[in-house]
């Protein structure tokens, strides 16, 4: 059976994806989602990619401008049961058949955990360079968790928290529509197009074992 064959991708609702965020992938946090996709092996869910709003609005802008800001999003999640060579990049493509269009799609592959984004370079991304340096506040007792949240919970301002560098990230595009719209969004863009990172990749702690893999639900 090929590969093609063997796996099905079907759009899930949120809530199928916690567990796999929170207990899975290594961030350990919940993103904006606004789409969300299931990888199945006949019942079983063998995998989830997740698409929502970027963080930061200045982002949108700064990639083809303020004419296309409404068009992106971002790629914030991909946790996958890994079996199969080309697993993952033939689920993130038919994940991107059944997305709206016309849209700018970003991602990224995080340098602290040694990815490269292999999986973007498989499936035809285009690749922009590093992310700038910057620094980030954090709360130490939850590394993990988004200022935002910590802030809230705790009641504390944002000021109050650690100050630490954000990891640089390797920072994909993909453009999605017509062959005229792919066309006039590559000529708005505002990153120069590099050309792909190389490097061995860091496969990080996914042994946690999920309860809703076994059956579909909807």
């Amino acid at each position: 059976m090929s590969i093609k064959d063997k796996y099905t991708v079907k759009p899930i609702p949120t809530h199928m994806t916690k567990e796999w965020l929170l207990k899975k992938h290594y961030a350990h946090r919940m993103p904006s989602i606004s789409y969300a996709f299931g990888l199945y092996e006949g019942a079983e869910l063998k995998g989830v990619c997740t698409f929502g709003s970027p963080p930061s609005n200045a982002l949108c802008i700064e990639i083809c401008g303020k004419e296309y800001r409404s068009l992106v999003m971002e790629l914030n999640r991909l946790c996958v049961i890994q079996q199969d060579k080309n697993q993952s990049s033939l689920f993130v493509s038919k994940c991107l058949k059944m997305l709206p269009k016309p849209s700018i799609l970003v991602s990224y592959a995080d340098t602290s955990q040694n990815h490269h984004g292999y999986i973007y370079q498989a499936t035809n991304w285009i690749y922009t360079g590093l992310s700038a340096k910057r620094t980030e506040r954090y709360d130490p007792e939850n590394p993990n968790k988004h200022s935002k949240t910590v802030t809230q919970k705790k009641g504390v301002s944002y000021q109050d928290l650690a100050v630490r560098e954000r990891p640089q990230k390797h920072r994909y595009i993909y453009f999605l529509g017509s062959k005229t719209d792919r066309k006039e969004m590559l000529r708005e863009l505002k990153y120069d197009i590099k050309s792909y990172p190389k490097g061995d990749n860091k496969r990080y702690d996914a042994s946690y074992e999920t309860s809703n893999n076994l059956i579909m639900q909807f």
